[in-house]
């Protein structure tokens, strides 16, 4: 049975600001409002970058930057969004990949290893937004360039922090790792700059890669 303990007033609030905002923004990632204004500053006109789970970030990444790799594991969702590639003019800058075995939560799937075709280094940025996420973000890890970030949505089901964030499922310390590769993950990005977002519904989070000098 569906659990509805979360919904405090504080809950309700978020989400009426999340419609509202959704409203006024139709074609916005599904990210945190931070995180979006963040990446719209952060990304230029020369930029290549990978998601994994394609939808309307796709067409928002595609319309910014020169290069975009764009992974999908559900076959009809797929169908839709590379209409709306064609639709919007933007096939030369999207790859678009359907790899269906990504849903097996395993880190040598297909899904994942799109990634190693990146030479290492090579990336301005990568959303981990789809499916086999601690996978998909450790397996991205070395094809961050320096000064690039890697963003994880929905970080708050996957990773605990001292002071848990007022969204639904978020992890505490005492709760510990979603599995044992945030686990690495975490320990890798140890000294990654982070910027952790929160609406109050969901948490966005982001990690710099270190200049080699830093």
């Amino acid at each position: 049975m569906r659990s509805y303990t979360h919904w405090t007033p504080h809950y309700i609030a978020a989400r009426l600001r999340l419609m509202a905002y959704e409203v006024a923004h139709k074609d916005a990632p599904w990210l945190t409002a931070s995180m979006i204004d963040i990446m719209a500053s952060w990304l230029r006109p020369n930029d290549s970058g990978l998601e994994w789970g394609s939808g309307r970030s796709t067409l928002w990444f595609a319309k910014r930057v020169a290069k975009l790799v764009s992974i999908e594991h559900d076959a009809t969702w797929y169908a839709s969004v590379s209409r709306r590639i064609d639709n919007a003019g933007l096939r030369e800058r999207v790859q678009h990949f359907l790899l269906a075995d990504g849903i097996e939560e395993r880190g040598d799937s297909a899904y994942v290893a799109v990634v190693a075709n990146c030479p290492d280094a090579t990336l301005d940025f990568c959303l981990v937004d789809g499916v086999s996420r601690s996978h998909c973000a450790f397996a991205a890890l070395d094809k961050i360039r320096p000064g690039g970030v890697l963003i994880v949505d929905n970080c708050n089901w996957y990773l605990p922090r001292a002071h848990p964030s007022s969204s639904p499922n978020s992890r505490s310390i005492a709760d510990g790792f979603e599995n044992p590769v945030w686990e690495s993950f975490l320990q890798r990005v140890e000294n990654w700059r982070n910027i952790w977002t929160t609406n109050g519904v969901s948490d966005t989070g982001l990690w710099v890669r270190p200049s080699d000098k830093e």
